[in-house]
């Protein structure tokens, strides 16, 4: 939670303030952090070894798994939610990119659905871990696709300039890009304003790590196992991630149905 607190607000004043290409212009950041995403997603799945109770690698997989996750997330998402918004000035246009998010994002929630059903709710792990990596494939291709071939208005070649003459002023020195990042990344973490963001982010990161991810663990302890049928709880624990989204489908075409 720590690690989640910080890193949003970081990688968010790197992307915008950096000049090196990958992190500067937000298909690249996508296109290359797209399979570095795909397999963070799948570290959490697959153990490092058959654990013992108390096992000391069990829990440092987790904590690789979540931080992993979390920064991959962090890059990739900052960079196609600012791509995003940056597509188009036209405000038509924007809110046809919204509806079109929105049933996309309706249609993966869906996943949640439908690996409770296909793994028994995790019940059979083999089968999960199939899920899992087909997902991690098809959300790969999808955003390799997105960085290949989406543009952003302020993508431009004045970018690649400045990179070049980066490199041109410490004479082939890779040591330009390594020092920006540093003294970037300490002026973030002395801000003041920084620090109060993140203490505020830290404990909006707990309240939703417990409220959604630890939802199956509270079910299986607070409802008795023969109370429900398998496939009722995985349409519960689907319905935990499809519901906001139609939810905010549905708010979306009203407030745009208001202003047109």
């Amino acid at each position: 939670m720590v690690w989640n607190a910080i890193n949003d607000p970081l990688f968010g004043y790197l992307q915008d303030n950096s000049r090196v290409p990958c992190c500067s212009q937000r298909r690249l950041s996508i296109l290359y952090g797209a399979p570095l995403y795909s397999l963070a997603f799948l570290i959490a799945w697959f153990p490092w070894r058959a654990y013992s109770p108390d096992d000391w690698l069990n829990g440092l997989h987790l904590t690789v798994a979540l931080c992993a996750f979390d920064a991959l997330l962090t890059f990739v998402l900052l960079a196609q939610c600012a791509l995003f918004a940056e597509i188009s000035s036209h405000h038509q246009n924007r809110l046809r990119l919204i509806k079109y998010s929105q049933v996309a994002s309706l249609i993966g929630s869906s996943s949640v659905l439908f690996c409770g059903m296909v793994s028994t709710n995790m019940e059979n792990f083999k089968a999960f871990q199939a899920f899992t990596v087909l997902i991690a494939v098809i959300s790969c291709i999808c955003m390799m696709y997105t960085g290949m071939y989406s543009e952003s208005r302020f993508d431009s070649k004045i970018i690649e300039s400045d990179v070049q003459g980066c490199a041109n002023q410490v004479a082939g020195k890779t040591a330009c890009s390594i020092f920006m990042l540093k003294s970037l990344t300490w002026q973030i973490l002395t801000n003041k304003d920084f620090q109060l963001f993140v203490m505020m982010n830290f404990f909006q990161v707990f309240m939703l790590a417990f409220f959604n991810n630890f939802t199956m663990i509270f079910t299986e302890h607070l409802i008795p196992p023969h109370a429900l049928p398998s496939l009722a709880k995985s349409f519960m624990y689907g319905a935990g991630f499809i519901l906001p989204q139609v939810n905010s489908l549905s708010c979306f075409n009203l407030f745009n149905k208001r202003i047109n």
